[in-house]
């Protein structure tokens, strides 16, 4: 149901974006987008980060119920949010601005979509550790840490450099 309402509301968003949008816009839109995109990307930075310390926490001690706090208000106050203003905004900026043109715009969008699919991963994990089911060690999770990092270098490269 959540992902229903987030797509509506997404959709919503576009649709007023598109209604409203005149030609100064465009500044505030890619400035709400890099303000969006450095949320989402520093929620996606530390909620493994947290998954690696709770692996090595004994279930039901107060420092795993306070992980469970931690991962589940990092997840639905800022990460969910700032994946959903990042996308409206990106949408529209690919959009009006780039027509959905340029072999690097189509690669950075790929990426973007693993970078979802990840979250969407981090998500999974979440309700897993708030069930006390985590099946991964915090060796698995150090090395998923490492993955936004990755994909922010190789998106930041494709958007700045333009390689193609």
């Amino acid at each position: 149901m959540r992902g229903v309402l987030a797509i509506l509301i997404s959709a919503a968003g576009l649709a007023l974006l598109f209604a409203l949008a005149g030609d100064g816009f465009y500044p505030w839109a890619k400035a709400i987008h890099v303000m969006a995109v450095i949320s989402w990307m520093a929620g996606m930075f530390y909620l493994p980060r947290l998954f690696v310390y709770h692996a090595d926490t004994e279930i039901g001690t107060p420092q795993s119920e306070t992980f469970k706090v931690m991962e589940r208000r990092l997840l639905r106050a800022i990460i969910n949010p700032a994946m959903i203003v990042t996308w409206i905004f990106g949408i529209w900026l690919a959009w009006r601005v780039f027509a959905f043109s340029g072999g690097w715009l189509h690669a950075k969008i790929a990426l973007v979509l693993v970078l979802s699919g990840l979250h969407g991963y981090l998500t999974a994990a979440q309700r897993r550790f708030e069930a006390d089911q985590n099946l991964r060690p915090s060796r698995h999770w150090r090395m998923i840490n490492e993955v936004p990092t990755l994909l922010m270098v190789l998106i930041v490269i494709l958007v700045i450099v333009k390689p193609f």
